[in-house]
């Protein structure tokens, strides 16, 4: 059975092995949670000790927030858990004026569903510390 926690109090790096899956230079467990301990705000599935689903938060605490991150094991996609940790998270944030993301256009419809809307933007990626070359 999955259980959700915003709580990192005794989460372990070895909770945290399978996720950025395709990353060309994946973050290793051991700094997964060095970004979920230096997130403002964190959503964290459960299956037992596992975990199988996060969502992280970075914010001023006064206007804005950004979610940098969601992710749900591959294992354990399609069962709604993605949404059980975006509801929780937009609801912590409901204080502030914009809380906005990046996301690939597939995966929108998902987002919109939990009250988001599209809008564009502008990133900038260094993608050559990530083991990849940065787009022309």
């Amino acid at each position: 059975m999955i259980h959700y926690s915003d709580s990192l109090e005794n989460l372990k790096a070895e909770q945290l092995e399978g996720f950025f899956v395709g990353w060309p230079n994946s973050p290793s467990p051991e700094t997964h949670l060095r970004i979920l301990q230096g997130s403002y705000k964190v959503w964290l599935a459960f299956d037992a000790d596992r975990v199988v689903g996060f969502i992280n938060a970075t914010s001023d605490g006064v206007l804005t927030a950004f979610i940098p991150l969601l992710e749900v094991l591959p294992d354990y996609q399609g069962q709604g858990i993605g949404a059980e940790l975006t509801k929780p998270m937009l609801q912590s944030l409901k204080h502030l004026y914009s809380v906005d993301l990046i996301c690939d256009e597939s995966v929108q419809a998902f987002y919109e569903k939990l009250g988001m809307r599209p809008f564009s933007g502008m990133i900038w990626r260094n993608y050559e510390n990530q083991g990849g070359v940065p787009p022309n």
